[in-house]
């Protein structure tokens, strides 16, 4: 029981982190971070599915998420 209740306030204190960071950001949208480009996840080299950056360029292609 203890454990549950341990799990339980831990999950519950990274969704009201989310819902403040949420709260606080501008329009209350994260900022993209281009994760499929990242050369790390991306083993060959294709480009992101949401902008179309390459693992080796440095700054997202997409306006809006800037």
């Amino acid at each position: 029981m203890k454990l549950f209740l341990i799990t339980f306030l831990l999950v519950g204190l990274a969704f009201a982190g989310i819902a403040i960071k949420i709260i606080v950001k501008k329009d209350g949208k994260f900022a993209g971070t281009c994760a499929s480009a990242s050369p790390f996840l991306n083993k060959n080299d294709e480009p992101c599915g949401i902008c179309g950056k390459l693992p080796t360029e440095i700054d997202c292609k997409n306006p809006e998420i800037k």
